[in-house]
């Protein structure tokens, strides 16, 4: 006997497949949000984005999804379709590793203020020792954003290896660095818990079962007509100077952060692909939504991810992964405040206010063909636009 959630989300995914026209009844005036397209007009045309597209839920409906401009403008242009894929890039953080570490927190394989060494053993030294599963979640670990790039290496077991030589720059604790390495630890914590690579685990444990056909790391060759390019190896290898040589082809299908595919192209803080289709229904999980299964994690697990972990009194604001009060927070605007999100380098952003049953998904890829530009003033007027669009 299917149960309310499980019927009220079996009918939201078929809203999202069969992608409606903007109406009334989410709550949201479908002649404002039309302006949604005049600012990513602007932007288009400011050459800060070749395209993108832009996905607006609330009470679990779409009210508005569109794509707009191109998809790629070389080697051939292409226009920008609804179904496009992204390499979403930092978004995997919390569409990826995040919830992974939450299921394995409800199941009592993990708990967050654990040491990361009583899991991953060789994550000890340089200050290492101290660090907890919720000070990577906040990026108040102390360790640096990145590994040293110029020294070289290949592969998921060197990249651990680089790891494991970390040393903090600051006390746990003490300081917000944003810091690609806190996921990547977390990855490998998934994958030392469950026995399940990330790659696998959140195939079978997320995806599967919400739907999310499009979303994945690695993703298949067919899908490849599909997936927004972003820009030549050469320019995400940059800091290895001649060494990049013959890297010219044009990135497409395969991960854009330089660290993620020199692992392979599956990490813990970037690697994943989506679109706007599973990008709201993922959304929508957050807001309450379960599956046929079940839900997929509970109201308690979403509430602690969502609210602020990082330690009292400090700046910036986190959740676990999530993002709720820091210079990263374009895309809730100026008119909305509260909620939380994420964004991507590539050009992506998902932000989430759950009083108001409300998301934006904004999926570009900025990088494209050679670097691409700011996208943080295109992100908040998007925000304001659907603020204004609220019907009381």
């Amino acid at each position: 006997m299917p149960t309310k959630w499980s019927a009220a989300l079996g009918l939201w995914c078929f809203l999202v497949a069969a992608a409606l026209p903007a109406g009334t009844g989410a709550g949201l005036d479908p002649a404002r949000l039309e302006r949604i397209g005049d600012a990513v007009g602007d932007s288009i045309r400011a050459g800060e984005i070749p395209g993108a597209v832009v996905i607006v839920g609330r009470h679990g409906e779409v009210a508005y999804r569109r794509a707009f401009g191109s998809r790629a403008l070389v080697p051939a242009p292409e226009p920008m379709t609804a179904d496009t894929v992204f390499d979403v890039s930092s978004l995997t953080k919390v569409m990826a590793t995040t919830p992974a570490v939450m299921i394995l927190a409800e199941e009592g394989k993990v708990r967050l203020d654990d040491p990361v060494s009583r899991y991953l053993p060789r994550f000890t030294g340089g200050g290492k020792d101290k660090i907890t599963v919720r000070q990577l979640l906040t990026h108040y670990s102390g360790l640096r954003p990145d590994f040293d790039l110029s020294r070289e290496w290949s592969g998921t077991e060197a990249a651990l290896r680089e790891l494991w030589g970390e040393k903090t720059e600051a006390e746990p604790g003490t300081k917000f660095v944003y810091s690609d390495l806190n996921f990547i630890a977390l990855g490998e914590l998934v994958r030392a818990v469950s026995g399940r690579g990330l790659e696998l685990f959140a195939r079978e444990r997320i995806y599967a079962p919400l739907g999310m056909k499009d979303t994945g790391f690695l993703p298949p060759a067919s899908l490849r007509g599909r997936i927004a390019p972003t820009e030549p190896r050469r320019n995400t290898l940059r800091y290895l100077g001649g060494r990049a040589e013959g890297l010219d082809a044009m990135v497409r299908g395969e991960v854009h952060d330089p660290t993620a595919w020199r692992m392979g192209g599956v990490a813990g803080h970037a690697g994943l692909f989506s679109s706007a289709r599973d990008l709201a229904v993922y959304a929508q999980m957050l807001l309450g939504g379960a599956h046929e299964g079940g839900r997929l994690l509970s109201p308690a697990a979403v509430e602690a991810m969502t609210r602020p972990q990082s330690p009292a009194g400090a700046l910036p604001v986190r959740g676990f992964g999530w993002d709720i009060d820091s210079d990263y927070a374009s895309p809730r605007g100026e008119l909305l405040g509260g909620g939380y999100g994420h964004t991507g380098f590539t050009g992506t952003s998902l932000w989430v206010w759950p009083d108001e049953g409300l998301f934006i998904g904004i999926l570009t890829n900025r990088v494209h063909p050679s670097g691409g530009k700011n996208i943080n003033h295109l992100r908040g007027a998007i925000a304001n636009i659907v603020a204004g669009a609220l019907l009381p």
